[in-house]
């Protein structure tokens, strides 16, 4: 029996893989559906590896790349994506496969058939390069501790002390500073978050990444999602989803 395990952050998406695994292969078993980097951190640190992941390359606190930075992945993985420009890199890691979504049976299939194939030789060499992306910002813990963000003709240094939050959009991402000044910042939550404390600050959305002492109340929703209160105004309501709830919750009273 094959026991894979699904790190996705749309619920339709994962439905529709594990639908389309059962349909494929029956005895296939799926040990849990992860939504966030963070979230596999701990479930791989406390359960034994799977056989096979199927990981989103875009999670819900930044890319999957990131999660190598963190753990020593002891599993082959199929990367599943919307975006194919995410391709090079995912090969880079020599995956079994790469899975441009909507993902069809026919080229699911070929990722398991490719999967059955490797011998104990094909995984040891796999994981062999698998280990190589580890960088070594994961030995001395490096964060940044400010940012160089273009301002008209100059660069603004921001020290990270100062940063509320960090808000993006398909068009733009903004700092939010604690003093409520706004400032333009041309590079996605995705390129950043990875280079952040993450003792400070939390993804807690696709849209918003929040430093942890500007979080002065939270409020249970309607629909068990989580609505954060900072002291500036902001330009859409801060939610942490309903599966993301308990990984915040954790995070706000686990480092001091």
């Amino acid at each position: 029996m094959m026991k894979v395990l699904i790190i996705e952050d749309e619920t339709t998406a994962s439905e529709n893989l594990i639908a389309m695994l059962k349909e494929i292969d029956p005895s296939i078993e799926v040990l849990h559906v992860l939504e966030s980097v963070q979230q596999t951190v701990r479930w791989m640190g406390a359960n034994p590896a799977p056989d096979l992941i199927f990981m989103d390359i875009h999670l819900s606190d930044g890319s999957a790349f990131t999660l190598f930075d963190q753990i020593d992945v002891q599993t082959p993985i199929v990367f599943t994506t919307a975006y194919d420009q995410y391709a090079l890199d995912a090969f880079a890691v020599n995956s079994i496969d790469y899975l441009l979504k909507p993902i069809k049976t026919s080229e699911l299939t070929r990722a398991l058939e490719k999967f059955r194939k490797w011998g104990k030789a094909d995984v040891i060499a796999y994981l062999e390069k698998m280990m190589k992306l580890r960088p070594g910002a994961k030995e001395s813990h490096e964060y940044k501790q400010s940012l160089l963000i273009p301002n008209k003709d100059k660069l603004l240094p921001v020290n990270m002390d100062e940063v509320a939050c960090i808000y993006s959009t398909d068009r733009k991402t903004q700092v939010y500073l604690k003093n409520k000044r706004v400032l333009d910042y041309n590079r996605s939550l995705d390129s950043i978050i990875g280079s952040l404390d993450p003792a400070r600050f939390f993804r807690a959305n696709k849209q918003f990444i929040v430093a942890r002492d500007c979080v002065k109340e939270i409020v249970i929703w309607f629909d068990s999602r989580l609505l954060l209160k900072l002291p500036i105004e902001l330009p859409e309501p801060l939610f942490v989803s309903k599966n993301r709830a308990a990984e915040f919750k954790n995070w706000m009273t686990q480092f001091k």
